[in-house]
């Protein structure tokens, strides 16, 4: 059985709507932040390492171009996930997001990672010779500004929805807003990366030795795989239907527990749909020899609570099981 979220369907459709598009224009923030830092980076590290020929700086260079792809693979899962709901598709489209940050965590691996790697082992077969590193450097402080301008940016937004007391890293795990956390994972990683390929090429000039910068490209592309695994774990909990954080869900419980009218809770099932789209299912036990209107009653007191403290929750099912008893 169910019904619409609340008892005022359309003030609370304008209302989520307004709130979503409000995220939705956050996260496209975050996204446009990392394009503009990318894209100028891309093409200073590819020039450089031309005049250079530093092997970290072909790495960072792949680095920061894949990342600009991928930025465009977010916007488009950002505008699929926007779509309304269809007959094909009755629940939205906000998955249409994980997917393609899932796609983006492929790519990181793949492109990123993968050629990073390759271009490292093919340098230390013949490494180049020493140039001067003066434009190595001044790019790279360069992109490190640019780097930590979009990652501060996506932080801001994470922090929004950060609760007291809880770490960055534990934020990023809690997030359900894939194209939020995937440029701040991306872009510390282009931070590390960053520090990677400046130490390679100095401690290359310190002591004279060609090595040290295939050796930073390798390094960059380990760290870029240990991203894309990151990001993979991430999204993919999300894809295949993960559910609400425990203490969301206690406080699901919780709101059930308050209702008179329930003999007892079930189970209270949730899945994630997208990034402020929730769907649950609740088992519950009305209280014998009620009559239907006072069920219809309970359940709309329910529904209006659940709108109230837990905007996120679009979807709410009572399994018709639970109302077995109250129609015999």
């Amino acid at each position: 059985m169910t019904r619409p979220a609340t008892g005022t369907p359309s003030r609370r459709a304008s209302e989520d709507a307004n709130a979503g598009q409000a995220q939705r224009s956050g996260s496209q923030k975050v996204i446009y932040a990392a394009i503009v830092a990318n894209l100028g980076i891309a093409a200073a590290k590819f020039a450089v390492a031309a005049i250079t020929g530093s092997a970290a700086m072909v790495a960072e260079g792949i680095h920061s171009a894949v990342d600009t792809g991928n930025e465009f693979l977010l916007l488009l899962g950002e505008r699929q996930s926007a779509r309304p709901a269809d007959r094909h598709h009755p629940f939205g489209y906000g998955k249409s997001l994980y997917f393609w940050a899932l796609i983006v965590a492929l790519s990181v691996f793949s492109l990123g990672g993968g050629l990073s790697i390759y271009h490292g082992v093919a340098a230390l077969k013949a490494p180049p010779p020493l140039q001067d590193p003066l434009w190595n450097y001044v790019v790279l402080a360069a992109a490190a500004l640019f780097e930590g301008y979009s990652w501060n940016v996506s932080r801001k937004a994470l922090n929004t929805l950060r609760k007291p007391g809880v770490s960055l890293w534990q934020a990023v795990r809690a997030s359900k807003d894939a194209s939020v956390f995937t440029v701040l994972i991306e872009d510390s990683a282009a931070l590390l990366g960053i520090v990677i390929a400046a130490t390679g090429i100095a401690l290359g000039q310190l002591f004279d030795n060609p090595y040290f910068d295939p050796i930073a490209s390798i390094l960059i592309g380990l760290l870029l795989v240990g991203a894309a695994f990151t990001l993979a774990r991430e999204t993919g909990g999300l894809l295949v239907g993960e559910s609400i954080d425990k203490e969301q869900l206690a406080a699901l419980h919780a709101l059930f527990g308050r209702e008179t009218a329930l003999d007892s809770v079930g189970s209270l099932r949730t899945m994630q749909l997208g990034p402020d789209d929730v769907l649950l299912a609740a088992s519950v036990q009305f209280r014998r020899g009620m009559r239907i209107d006072e069920v219809e009653h309970a359940i709309a007191r329910l529904e209006t609570a659940i709108a109230a403290e837990h905007p996120a929750v679009k979807h709410v099912y009572f399994e018709s099981s639970a109302l077995r008893s109250v129609l015999k």
